[in-house]
């Protein structure tokens, strides 16, 4: 089990992990994510490497996305999927272009925290908007 700031932090890591760069402007988007958010309020911005290091070490293991997702799911309220999702949106956005690798994964992640369609796309729609891209 994994708790609710690395289960956010997972999932961002997975949409940037996801086309096997995890540019700059993701890890910067993943940093200023964690330490201005209210969601991350109490968090020590200090275990963020740590925890995305355990998270890129479980991608690397057999079935290692499969497993991240379900800790993930386990980890979060129903209150934070949405939550999640808007997280991973932001890091697709952040370099500017958001390939198909991304796309797939944000697919996913989607899918398994029960984000329905509409919120979705709402969601989709003001990360781009924020990003101005």
């Amino acid at each position: 089990m994994i708790s609710e700031h690395a289960a956010l932090i997972y999932t961002m890591v997975l949409v940037s992990a996801s086309d096997r760069d995890m540019t700059d402007s993701e890890l910067k988007v993943i940093g200023t994510n964690v330490t201005s958010l209210p969601c991350f309020r109490g968090f020590d911005a200090a275990e963020l490497p740590g925890i995305t290091e355990d998270c890129a070490q479980l991608l690397d293991k057999e079935d290692g996305l499969g497993r991240a997702l379900d800790l993930i799911r386990a980890a979060l309220p129903t209150k934070l999927r949405e939550t999640a999702y808007a997280l991973a949106c932001d890091v697709a956005v952040a370099d500017g272009r958001v390939g198909q690798e991304e796309l797939r994964m944000l697919e996913m992640v989607r899918h398994r925290l029960d984000v329905d369609r509409l919120t979705a796309a709402a969601i989709e729609r003001g990360a781009k908007a924020r990003a101005c891209a």
